[in-house]
């Protein structure tokens, strides 16, 4: 079993910056991309940012200019630094490891709240 601990959450004023941090551990039968994901309450969970092992990097639209995502091989670990931050950012934010034979794997969340 493969686990992953989010850390880095909080309440923050708008324009405001968080780094979120993702440690993976277990059973990691290889690596193909790691990522955050946000979701609010009523609504899907939603991409934010996706590094893949080859450190190619997708962002939301939404996000793009203001996040940072970054990985540690060696560690297992991803970070996404979070800047200029907007209440609409408020949100659960997912840590998510997809590993070399397809499979998922989530961590328990971060809460995220962005005060105006």
């Amino acid at each position: 079993q493969v686990h992953l601990v989010e850390s880095g959450g909080g309440l923050v004023q708008a324009g405001g910056s968080l780094r979120l941090s993702c440690a993976a551990s277990g059973r990691i039968l290889g690596i193909d991309r790691m990522g955050w994901y946000s979701q609010v309450p009523g609504k899907q969970r939603e991409l934010v940012a996706t590094i893949s092992r080859l450190d190619y990097i997708n962002y939301a639209d939404s996000v793009k200019g203001r996040f940072t995502i970054s990985r540690d091989s060696a560690k297992n670990t991803v970070d996404l630094q979070m800047n200029s931050l907007k209440p609409e950012d408020t949100a659960v934010y997912y840590c998510n490891l997809l590993d070399r034979l397809g499979r998922d794997f989530w961590g328990q969340g971060t809460q995220v709240t962005v005060s105006s």
